[in-house]
């Protein structure tokens, strides 16, 4: 007999909820703890309902050459939004996810489960140590959407982390972060000092409103060895049904000022949201 909706289930780090979307046949949204995490359209993966994974979405559509496939890792299940997302605009990539939740992992692979043979490889496991343990240069880009709850983990902030990251990139690889912050933003600005340690090149994604300081809000760290396309990103960016800026070069090494980078020893998981800032109902 099928659960009643929405489908709620404890998992390993809090209680998650998936709601079914009344607009969208086979639409889903998924919270943990009243914090939104996912939304997935099982009949048109490239609909994307959150800010933060329409502009991930662009970094990976300015990757390489249109179309082509990927060797992609996501650091972050959730419901699986991006690599459904990849596995239909780009047919033939290969990409890892690795999910600590196991609990919630169960429950998205139940529900909402992959359709047959999208080359997607799911794993219960911490992302740091899998990254640790993943062969060398094995990705073209490292996609990173970890939250524990509402806040990005300590051990994922760091300088070692970022290595790590480089460490599994090949040359001209692309790493991408959805990260939280708000005014007067110490934790972005030391997450963009910490990477620019180990990669050359920066680029920032932000709804202005944020950047501005006027909300606490979502953005999207971009570190690379090669030049980052920021002008077809923005592009895309401006353009979106919820248009974004692209931060770049002196505007970005002014937004982190004197920050500093992050190591092991001193890390701190990314701030608290304010209340409502991301619950829903």
């Amino acid at each position: 007999m099928d659960e009643p909706l929405p489908v709620i289930r404890a998992v390993d780090h809090g209680t998650a909820k998936l709601m079914p979307d009344i607009d969208r046949a086979r639409a889903w949204l998924l919270t943990v703890d009243g914090a939104p995490q996912s939304y997935v359209d099982l009949d048109d993966p490239t609909h994307l309902e959150f800010e933060y994974a329409r502009r991930l979405a662009h970094v990976l559509d300015c990757v390489g050459d249109e179309g082509a496939p990927l060797d992609v890792l996501h650091l972050g299940g959730g419901a699986l939004t991006l690599p459904r997302y990849v596995a239909v605009t780009r047919p033939g990539s290969r990409q890892d996810v690795v999910e600590a939740d196991r609990g919630l992992l169960a429950l998205v692979t139940e529900r909402l489960p992959l359709p047959p043979g999208p080359g997607i490889s799911v794993h219960g496991a911490d992302a740091r140590r899998w990254l640790e343990e993943a062969p060398a240069d094995c990705a073209d880009v490292v996609i990173a959407d970890v939250f524990g709850g509402s806040r990005v983990p300590a051990h994922l902030t760091s300088r070692e982390y970022a290595r790590a990251v480089n460490r599994v990139l090949r040359s001209g690889g692309i790493y991408a972060a959805n990260l939280a912050d708000g005014a007067p933003f110490a934790f972005l600005r030391s997450q963009l000092a910490t990477f620019a340690t180990v990669f050359p090149e920066l680029a920032l994604i932000a709804e202005p409103g944020v950047l501005r300081g006027r909300r606490f809000g979502n953005a999207v760290l971009i570190a690379s060895h090669t030049g980052i396309d920021t002008h077809a990103l923005a592009r895309r960016t401006a353009s979106d049904a919820f248009p974004a800026r692209v931060e770049h070069g002196e505007a970005l090494r002014r937004f982190i000022g004197d920050a500093t980078a992050v190591r092991d020893e001193n890390a701190v998981a990314s701030p608290e949201p304010p209340d409502g800032a991301f619950s829903i109902g």
